[in-house]
């Protein structure tokens, strides 16, 4: 059996927290390349990489277990001094994308907002099996959400459930700085998290499902 290499997920200590333990021997921190360390460092010295990191500290600190995940975009848009905001959501979510736009523009925001099935292309065109026509021909197009909203000049731009790949390629190519603010799950009514929560008992069986002897 191949060894497994050990990180911060094998780690039961997180004394990088708190330092109020021993760190394990095959601890990140302690075990890094100090040049990566100091690469990383050094980059938070440029100019919007600062000031992001100042304004999402005083966010967590000034608003801790009050601010709903939409509070603390708009306060953390403000204290970035950020006006424009984009939202690149799906078209299975523009309801809820509509409410969260109407919010944002009540509370003093531009909101310029992006569907997933904006262009109207066919899935086939790039590649796409055409069984997957099944659920509807047409392609999301998360490139084209984030080349438009660039276009817009948007400051912060908000993800608003892209299918997981498509979420990827948004990140990729947005030049502003992206949040998320819905993550696709829709059997847990976009919720991963509970499907985690429910990994010993409810989904226990389609997450760790028997292997054979040969794979064990």
């Amino acid at each position: 059996m191949e060894k497994k290499e050990l990180t911060c997920i094998d780690c039961f200590v997180t004394n990088c927290n708190k330092e109020d333990k021993e760190f394990p021997d095959f601890c990140l921190t302690t075990n890094m390349d100090e040049d990566v360390l100091n690469e990383a460092m050094e980059l938070y010295k440029e100019d919007e990489n600062r000031r992001s990191m100042i304004a999402a500290g005083e966010v967590e600190h000034d608003h801790y277990c009050q601010y709903t995940r939409v509070e603390e975009i708009m306060a953390y848009a403000r204290k970035m001094g950020m006006k424009k905001l984009g939202i690149a959501t799906c078209v299975g979510l523009i309801s809820e994308s509509r409410k969260l736009a109407s919010i944002l523009r009540y509370n003093g925001f531009e909101v310029y907002g992006v569907a997933c099935k904006v262009g109207t292309q066919k899935k086939v065109d790039v590649g796409i099996p055409e069984r997957c026509n099944e659920i509807g021909e047409n392609m999301c197009n998360p490139i084209l959400q984030a080349k438009l909203l660039n276009e817009a000049g948007t400051e912060l731009n908000i993800v608003m459930g892209l299918c997981v790949g498509h979420d990827s390629l948004f990140y990729k190519y947005s030049d502003a700085l992206v949040t998320t603010g819905v993550t696709k799950d829709r059997v847990t009514g976009h919720n991963p998290v509970a499907a985690i929560y429910g990994a010993d008992f409810y989904f226990k069986k389609r997450f760790f499902p028997p292997k054979d002897e040969e794979e064990k």
